[in-house]
């Protein structure tokens, strides 16, 4: 991209909002715009300073992080959001990147981790965690009760699961189509596909709703 990132950081611990500012403002690319310490606090700034990117935790008081990245899609649907989470959160990852959130990162993430996923979701694309993804789909608890919704594979073609499994694996269109034999435009439309028959607007959520569901690479 060739402007900076425009972050802002919402988490109740002041050592890892610090953290996290000190390891942005020191890559060329990134400004951090401010630092929210609760939800509420974190849809007043994201409204007032209208970040590229919002990096949210899930816990926290006042407000959580899912009401706070409701509010703030509902409100700025321009503005990216990236949940902090930690390998106890199953429920809340899989709840936020439905309610909206383009991406999840841990909070010991490499730095270039924390670099690529924010350039990507500020580029409206969704760079996924392969470790965190494959526990969503090993395991990851159901958004509503057993038998609610149909399963993943009587809604989804046979090239729409495939196409999902890689893009569960962190693949781009480009690698997809590549490895597939068609074209990008052809990967977009069955991503479209995909999104209407799930109820959802983006690759996170998609892989989200998935996992719900029971989708995984085994199941092709």
């Amino acid at each position: 991209m060739s402007h900076q990132v425009r972050v802002l950081i919402a988490d109740d611990h002041e050592v890892v909002r610090e953290g996290l500012r000190m390891i942005l403002e020191a890559e060329d690319g990134f400004v951090v715009l401010g630092e929210a310490a609760d939800g509420a606090q974190a849809v007043e700034l994201a409204g007032r300073l209208e970040p590229d990117v919002v990096l949210m935790d899930l816990r926290m008081p006042k407000m959580d992080g899912l009401e706070a990245i409701e509010r703030i899609r509902a409100a700025w649907p321009q503005i990216a959001i990236v949940i902090l989470t930690t390998y106890n959160e199953d429920d809340l990852m899989l709840r936020g990147l439905r309610a909206g959130a383009r991406g999840f990162l841990l909070k010991d993430t490499s730095r270039q981790t924390l670099f690529d996923s924010l350039r990507a979701a500020a580029r409206g694309e969704a760079l996924l965690l392969p470790e965190v993804v494959e526990r969503i789909l090993a395991g990851g608890a159901p958004l509503q009760p057993p038998g609610r919704r149909p399963a993943v594979g009587s809604l989804l073609t046979a090239r729409e699961r495939t196409i999902l499994d890689r893009v569960a694996r962190g693949e781009r269109n480009k690698e997809i189509a590549a490895a597939l034999g068609i074209t990008e435009r052809t990967v977009k439309a069955h991503l479209s596909s995909i999104y209407n028959k799930l109820g959802v607007d983006s690759r996170a959520a998609a892989v989200a709703a998935a996992g719900a569901r029971g989708l995984s690479s085994k199941d092709e």
